[in-house]
């Protein structure tokens, strides 16, 4: 296969950043293959604006040129807690990589909401990985201090999703 012309991965690049505003990915990471020695390998990341109300935009580098991932919004306003979530003594973290959901199902009420008591073992949110809808639950009873992530997103292993206190 012959490499295309630039105008050709330019459009590749730009559907590639519509695909990430259509099914609001975080980003999207592919690697074409022309010959020996050949290829293009392009990441696209949504850079948020916590402080704009403007919509997010994407970003389109290479892999060399880009800048590290944007920490998830807080949806509550930070009082007097540590500047890092994860290391907050009342953080639950992501025991995977997946799709986190606030819900159990499109339309349907989060199962705990900012300010809400839960206790030991109830479920906080569902992560999604491969296929297979994991009931993510409270570590310890408390209040719903903090909730760090939307509905939908994709989370990471070790990443802070809630604060209880």
């Amino acid at each position: 296969m012959s490499r295309l012309s630039p105008e050709a991965d330019v459009a590749f690049i730009s559907e590639l950043a519509d695909l990430l505003e259509r099914k609001a990915l975080a980003e999207i990471t592919v690697k074409r293959e022309y010959a020996d020695n050949d290829s293009l390998e392009v990441r696209v990341v949504r850079l948020t604006m916590s402080a704009s109300p403007q919509p997010a935009q994407a970003q389109v580098a290479t892999t060399a040129e880009m800048p590290p991932p944007q920490p998830p919004v807080a949806s509550a306003p930070q009082s007097s807690l540590p500047e890092d979530p994860s290391q907050h003594p009342g953080a639950v973290t992501s025991p995977m990589v997946g799709t986190a959901y606030l819900a159990p199902e499109p339309g349907a009420a989060p199962f705990v909401s900012l300010g809400a008591e839960v206790s030991e073992g109830q479920t906080l949110l569902i992560i999604e990985a491969m296929k297979t809808m994991n009931h993510i639950a409270a570590p310890r009873s408390g209040t719903v201090r903090r909730i760090l992530i939307e509905d939908a997103t994709p989370v990471e292993y070790g990443a802070p999703l809630m604060i209880i206190e």
